[in-house]
């Protein structure tokens, strides 16, 4: 049934030579596990990946539940915390894989740095790898409100005050994302907007860049 699928999209898309050239991809011998114990560093990039696709199909089934507004935010979050079917558990993979992500991407890039690996011709893909750290920590700053508890709230508090000190567009940048006066219901709309479709549409183009480019120039060699 399913070749037969297969075979019947083949046939519009000729999809084959496309997933062959990216199943035969040689991986080099200094990032086999199997031949060099030091090459478990360089799964970090991988890793990376996975945890963060863990986090955007946990964040879709969330947002199933999830009501961006200041009278039902917390209740919608106990609700899909004790009442939905293993909401718990999937609340639980997105809360701690938020922490989990950060700590891959940043070994991930000690990697890169220790091995040379931000060296010519490889020096766009570094400001890539860069700019989606910066969109990770934003996906965290800009989550950390929605369940809309306490910690959250003071926590955003003194977020948004941080980034009002920033020089010149300070006040700026704390008008778009507080959107008043206050923390409150303009506030929790905006980051809610910027957590589920901004920063996750920016994550997905320099990530489909960053693939490209290691595509195009390959794995770094060996120190």
């Amino acid at each position: 049934m399913l070749k037969s699928i297969y075979n019947w999209i083949d046939e519009r898309l000729d999809i084959t030579p496309l997933w062959r050239d990216v199943a035969d991809h040689e991986v080099p011998e200094h990032v086999n596990p199997a031949h060099h114990f030091s090459a478990f560093v360089y799964c970090f990039g991988g890793l990376t990946f996975f945890v963060t696709v863990i986090q955007i199909l946990s964040g879709m089934f969330l947002t199933m539940y999830y009501v961006p507004d200041i009278m039902n935010a917390h209740a919608s979050v106990n609700y899909l915390q004790n009442e939905v079917a293993f909401g718990n558990i999937v609340r639980g993979m997105h809360h701690f894989g938020a922490s989990l992500v950060i700590v891959m991407m940043f070994l991930h890039t000690l990697r890169v740095f220790f091995t040379g690996s931000y060296k010519a011709p490889r020096e766009m893909n570094w400001v890539i790898g860069m700019l989606i750290f910066m969109v990770m920590l934003g996906l965290g700053f800009t989550g950390y409100l929605l369940p809309w508890d306490d910690k959250a709230y003071f926590a955003t508090k003194v977020g948004i005050q941080i980034a009002a000190s920033v020089p010149l567009i300070g006040d700026q940048i704390k008008e778009l994302l507080q959107g008043g006066d206050i923390v409150g219901a303009q506030t929790i709309s905006r980051f809610f907007a910027i957590h589920v479709f901004f920063l996750p549409g920016a994550l997905l183009g320099l990530l489909g860049a960053h693939f490209f480019m290691i595509r195009k120039q390959g794995i770094s060699g060996p120190l």
